[in-house]
C-alpha cells in the first residue's frame, strides 16, 4: 500500500478512470504541464485525489480564492483521513494592506485582523512538509508570498526526549528564540507557561494541543500530550516543537539585519537629501530607526516583513523563501479553475511593487521594501515541477503548453450539460419572471446573469416585490455575505439570486437547475466564450438543466459555447445510452463546517464595526465632557472588546 490512502464510498467512473489514467501516464513520463478539462460534477476532486493516490507524491492544489480552497480542503480531508491534508491561505479576515496615495497626501497605515484558526493551518501545513511526505496542501495565490527561509526554519525545530539533559530555564530560552511568548495567564497559540518545574508549550500548529514538559532538576522526566479543552492526556517519549513564527532571528542574524538595513537607511537618506527631499528623508530615517530599535530590543517590529531580505541575507532582486521552498522537488502542482487562477499568478508581483512604489519614493519605506514580494509567474514556474491545469475552460496559454490534455466530459451521475436556448432580450426581463414563477412553484432556484452592479440590484427587487425571494450579489459585498447568500439559495431562502461574473467559477449550486444570461450578445470578458460556459454549467448538476441565453444577434462567442455545450452533451447521452445509465440528481449536503465558520467571521466583522461607532462615540463624549454618557457607552464597549477577545488599546490601533 503506498503513502497516501484514498478513502471513498464509490469508485471511478465515467470519464475519470481514462483521464486519471491519462494524467498519470503523462507525469510519468516526465511531462512537464497536463490539462485536465473537467466540466461541472465531473469529479474533478476525486480525480486529481486518485492521481495523488497512484503516483504517491506531495502535492499542493492551488485556487484562486479562500472559499473554494476551503471547499477543496474539506473534500480532500474526506478522501484522505489518514495523511496531511493542509489548509495554506491568507492569515487575515480583511486586509487594508500599507499605501500611500500621492494625490491626496494620504498615507494608509496596515490594518489587518488575523485569523488564530487559519495561522494555526498554516503553521499546520508548513510542520507537515518538513517532517512526512504525504502531504496535500489546498492553498490560494497567497503562497507566492514570502514566508522565511525553510534551512532556519528547520534548524529551529526542537526535539525533546525523557531522559534529556536541559533546564526549565534553558527550555524556556530555546522557546523564546523559536517565536513563542511566555503567558502564565491563559492558554493560547504559540505561547508557554512556566510554573515551578513544568514548561507547558502550547503548539501554533495543533488546534487546544499542548505537551507539559516536567523535570527533575535538569533532566526531563516526563512528557505529557493533551487537550487544552477536553484535558484528555497521554504520556509521550519524545516531542517535536516546530518554530511559532516564519520569521526567526538568532543573535548573529539580527546584528547582520541590523548593519545591512541601517546602510541602505544611510544610502537611501542621503539620496533623498542629495534631490533636495527633505521631508523624504526625515521621515524614512525616523520611521526605519524606530523599527530598528525595535529590532534590537525584541527581535521583531511591526511589519517586519518589509526588512525580509536583510533577514534572510538575500541580494537585491533575489526572490524569497514560499511554501512552495518547503515543498521536496518531486512535488505536483494542481492549478484549480486555471483560467481565472493563473491570470492572477501573472499579476500579482505587479500590483504588490506599483502599490510599494510610492511608499518607497516618498519615505514611507526603504527600496528593500520591494524584496518582500511574491513570485513573478517565471519564478513560479522556476520552483515548480509538474504542473496539472483544471479547468472546465482552459485559457489558451494552457492548453498551447500542455502535451496531454485528458477530458472529463462525462459525469458519474449520468447528468447532461444543460440546454441551451436563445431568446429575444427585448423581453428578457417579462420572461425571466413568468420562467421564476414556474420554477418557484416546482421549488426549483435560478441565477440571473445581469452586466452591471445597478442592474443586478434594481431586478432582484422588482423579483422581490413580485413575491419571488431574490438577492442580488456583487464585488460591493464581501466574501463572507457572498457566500453566506449562495449557502441561503442552496437553503431555499432565496428562489434565485441576480449577479455579475461573480457567479462562474467553482461555485457547487446543485439545486439551480436554470440560468439566465441577460444581454448574452454583448461580447468581451462578462460574455466571452469561456464565461458563458462558465455561467452555464452552474445548471449543470440539476436533471433540468437550462440555460437561457437573452440576445439581440448571435455573437461568435454565443455561438461557440453553444457548439461546445452540444459536443459535450452528445458524448454524455451516448455513454449513458451505452451503459443504461438514467441522469441521477446531485445530492451534496451544504458544507456546515465552512459555513458556520463563515457566519460566526461574518458577526465578528459586524461586531468589530459596531464597536467602532461605540469608541468614536464614547471619545466625542469625553471631549464634550458628558462623563457618565463617556462610561456608559465604555461599559458597552467593553463588553463588545470581550467578545472579540481585544483591548480598547487593540482597537484603537485598528482604527
Amino acid at each position: 500500500m503506498g503513502i497516501f490512502k484514498l478513502v471513498a464510498p464509490y469508485s471511478a467512473s465515467g470519464d475519470q478512470p481514462t483521464a486519471i489514467d491519462a494524467v498519470c501516464r503523462a507525469l510519468k513520463e516526465g511531462k512537464r504541464f497536463v490539462t485536465l478539462l473537467g466540466v461541472t460534477g465531473s469529479g474533478k476532486t476525486f480525480t486529481m485525489a486518485n492521481i495523488i493516490a497512484h503516483l504517491e507524491r506531495p502535492a499542493l492544489v492551488i485556487s484562486h480564492n479562500k472559499t473554494l480552497a476551503a471547499q477543496l480542503y474539506l473534500e480532500f480531508k474526506e478522501f484522505f483521513p489518514d495523511n496531511a491534508v493542509c489548509y495554506f491561505v491568507s492569515y487575515y479576515d480583511y486586509y487594508q494592506p500599507e499605501a500611500y496615495v500621492v494625490e491626496r497626501d494620504l498615507y494608509i497605515e496596515k490594518d489587518a485582523s488575523l485569523n488564530e484558526k487559519i495561522d494555526q493551518l498554516r503553521h499546520e501545513a508548513v510542520s507537515a512538509l518538513v517532517s512526512r511526505r504525504d502531504v496535500i496542501v489546498v492553498a490560494t495565490v497567497s503562497c507566492l508570498y514570502g514566508l522565511g527561509s525553510p534551512d532556519v526554519y528547520e534548524k529551529k525545530i526542537l526535539r525533546l526526549k525523557v531522559g534529556d539533559e536541559l533546564s526549565p530555564l534553558k527550555l524556556v530560552e530555546k522557546l523564546l528564540e523559536m517565536g513563542y511568548k511566555r503567558n502564565d495567564l491563559a492558554p493560547e497559540p504559540a505561547s508557554f507557561r512556566l510554573s515551578g518545574d513544568v514548561v507547558t508549550i502550547f503548539l501554533p500548529n495543533a488546534e487546544d494541543m499542548a505537551y507539559r514538559v516536567e523535570f527533575w532538576g535538569d533532566e526531563i522526566e516526563r512528557i505529557v500530550y493533551y487537550n487544552v479543552v477536553s484535558q484528555d492526556a497521554a504520556e509521550a517519549e519524545a516531542a517535536v516543537i516546530f518554530p511559532a513564527t516564519f520569521y526567526l532571528l538568532d543573535e548573529d542574524a539580527k546584528e547582520r539585519a541590523i548593519e545591512s538595513i541601517e546602510k541602505e537607511l544611510a544610502e537611501r537618506v542621503e539620496w533623498f537629501k542629495k534631490r533636495g527631499k527633505l521631508l523624504e528623508a526625515e521621515r524614512l530615517l525616523q520611521r526605519t530607526r524606530y523599527d530598528l530599535a525595535m529590532l534590537k530590543e525584541t527581535g521583531y517590529c511591526k511589519g517586519i516583513e518589509n526588512y525580509s531580505r536583510h533577514i534572510d541575507g538575500r541580494k537585491p532582486g533575489q526572490p524569497p523563501a514560499t511554501l512552495i521552498s518547503f515543498f521536496p522537488r518531486d512535488f505536483i502542482t494542481f492549478i484549480d479553475e486555471s483560467h481565472i487562477t493563473i491570470p492572477q499568478l501573472r499579476a500579482m508581483r505587479e500590483g504588490d511593487r506599483s502599490r510599494k512604489k510610492s511608499l518607497i519614493e516618498y519615505g514611507f519605506r526603504l527600496p528593500s521594501a520591494y524584496d518582500n514580494r511574491p513570485l513573478t509567474f517565471e519564478e513560479f514556474l522556476e520552483r515548480t515541477s509538474q504542473i496539472v491545469f483544471v479547468s472546465a475552460t482552459p485559457g489558451d496559454w494552457e492548453l498551447s503548453v500542455s502535451e496531454e490534455v485528458a477530458e472529463l466530459v462525462v459525469r458519474p451521475t449520468g447528468l447532461l450539460e444543460p440546454l441551451v436556448e436563445v431568446r429575444d432580450w427585448r423581453i428578457q426581463t417579462e420572461d425571466v419572471i413568468m420562467e421564476m414563477k414556474k420554477l418557484k412553484a416546482r421549488g426549483e432556484r435560478a441565477i440571473v446573469a445581469v452586466l452591471t452592479k445597478k442592474m443586478a440590484e434594481k431586478l432582484a427587487a422588482h423579483l422581490r416585490d413580485l413575491g419571488i425571494k431574490a438577492a442580488w450579489l456583487h464585488s460591493e459585498l464581501g466574501t463572507l455575505e457572498r457566500q453566506k447568500i449562495l449557502a441561503d439559495l442552496r437553503r431555499g431562502i432565496y428562489d434565485c439570486v441576480v449577479g455579475i461574473n461573480l457567479l462562474r467559477e467553482g461555485i457547487d449550486l446543485p439545486e439551480v437547475s436554470t440560468v439566465f444570461i441577460l444581454d448574452a450578445d454583448k461580447e468581451g470578458f462578462l460574455r466571452s466564450k469561456t464565461s458563458l460556459i462558465q455561467l452555464a454549467g452552474r445548471a449543470a448538476r440539476h436533471v433540468n438543466g437550462r440555460c437561457i441565453l437573452y440576445a439581440e444577434r448571435m455573437s461568435r462567442a454565443m455561438k461557440e459555447m453553444i457548439e461546445e455545450v452540444k459536443r459535450r452533451r452528445r458524448k454524455q447521452e451516448k455513454y449513458n445510452k451505452e451503459h443504461g445509465i438514467t441522469p441521477s440528481p446531485v445530492i451534496k449536503p451544504i458544507i456546515q463546517e465552512l459555513i458556520e465558520e463563515q457566519e460566526k467571521e461574518l458577526d465578528k466583522r459586524e461586531l468589530l464595526e459596531k464597536a467602532k461607532e461605540i469608541y468614536t462615540s464614547m471619545i466625542e463624549a469625553a471631549e464634550n465632557l458628558e462623563f457618565e454618557k463617556a462610561q456608559e457607552l465604555k461599559e458597552k464597549l467593553q463588553s463588545l472588546l470581550q467578545t472579540l477577545r481585544m483591548s480598547i488599546q487593540d482597537l484603537a490601533e485598528v482604527l
